[in-house]
């Protein structure tokens, strides 16, 4: 049987949370290996910000176990010693869904490190079902390669993804659109797919959604816009806007689109860095949001206000978005919700 079957669906990620899940990073597998010190020190800021929300359940491998333990003395922290190759559990981790009753269960994805791309992934490739078997929940085993920043749910059957990722042949040669739409109707139980065709310039996960747009709300849609017509992210996200003002979702409504700017463009090595204030995570009651410094200083300011007036009832608690973002992620791509269950 499916999760859909059992009527089990992925809530939408301001629902409230039961904890928060994110794994430590692993100093052998970082495209910087020398910038450890700065990426551990990003991770530890962006755990004390969620933990002044809700529980955090950092997954460590072993020989770290101790060192990670040291850092923290807040008791919303705790550690949980499963063996990963790489830090980005958005995406190997579990993808948990929740019933009528309040049930709590999870998707095991197929995980190849974006393509095959980063070397060796076995370990991360069993986080996800590791994760539900320590906390006996009911595991779905998914015949898809999927990583959880790809996808983006309303919590009404509206799902957000691009093909640019989804249609990858790196990912599910095999499978058509239509096979992979049947697949996730089944295993997240969705009705619609709203398809975006590409991620952001120098996205190296090949257009994660969860870098260009999100729902705020049912029927409401965050996007990152870039006005400058002369970077590449113009086309792309003037695309994404006309697909989005065209759509509707799954329960027949227009979508409201909420514009946020593109911070200025950043190179490192010749390579684009994947900016992003769509890369944000939901905690109770607030928001964690990337900011850059620097010549972001005016956009850091634009998001924060936005974000701010969407979500009123909610703080938006800032960390450097800087720390990580050289590694290929930020905040929502290192963090996997696990939400509330009802007892």
């Amino acid at each position: 049987m499916y999760p859909r079957d059992l009527n089990y669906k992925m809530p939408a990620e301001w629902t409230n949370h039961q904890s928060t899940f994110i794994s430590w990073p692993v100093q052998d597998s970082m495209c910087y290996p020398e910038d450890y010190e700065k990426v551990r020190n990003g991770y530890k800021e962006l755990i004390e910000a969620i933990a002044e929300f809700e529980p955090v359940t950092v997954v460590v491998n072993d020989k770290e176990q101790k060192q990670v333990e040291a850092l923290f003395e807040n008791p919303q922290i705790s550690c949980l010693t499963i063996g990963h190759n790489d830090a980005w559990l958005r995406d190997n981790g579990p993808t948990f869904l929740i019933n009528d009753q309040g049930g709590l269960a999870g998707v095991n994805w197929i995980f190849n490190a974006w393509g095959g791309k980063y070397a060796p992934w076995d370990l991360d490739d069993q986080v996800a079902s590791k994760v539900l078997q320590h906390f006996q929940i009911r595991q779905f085993d998914a015949p898809l390669v999927m990583e959880g920043g790809s996808l983006h749910v309303d919590g009404e059957g509206t799902l957000l993804t691009t093909k640019e990722c989804l249609l990858n042949p790196n990912r599910n040669p095999d499978l058509t659109a239509e096979e992979i739409t049947n697949h996730l109707k089944k295993y997240v139980n969705i009705e619609q797919i709203i398809w975006l065709n590409r991620g952001l310039s120098g996205d190296e996960t090949d257009g994660h959604v969860d870098n260009i747009a999100c729902f705020a709300a049912p029927g409401k849609v965050l996007l990152q816009v870039c006005k400058d017509s002369a970077d590449e992210n113009y086309h792309i996200t003037q695309e994404n806007l006309e697909i989005l003002t065209n759509a509707r979702d799954a329960r027949g409504r227009k979508l409201e689109i909420i514009p946020i700017p593109q911070p200025p463009k950043r190179v490192e090595a010749g390579k684009r860095l994947t900016l992003s204030y769509l890369n944000f995570y939901f905690v109770n009651g607030g928001i964690i949001l990337p900011v850059f410094g620097g010549d972001a200083k005016e956009t850091d300011r634009m998001a924060e206000e936005i974000l701010k007036g969407v979500f009123p009832d909610r703080r938006v608690r800032t960390i450097d978005g800087m720390a990580i973002i050289k590694e290929g992620g930020n905040v929502h791509c290192t963090t996997q919700q696990m939400p509330q269950a009802v007892q």
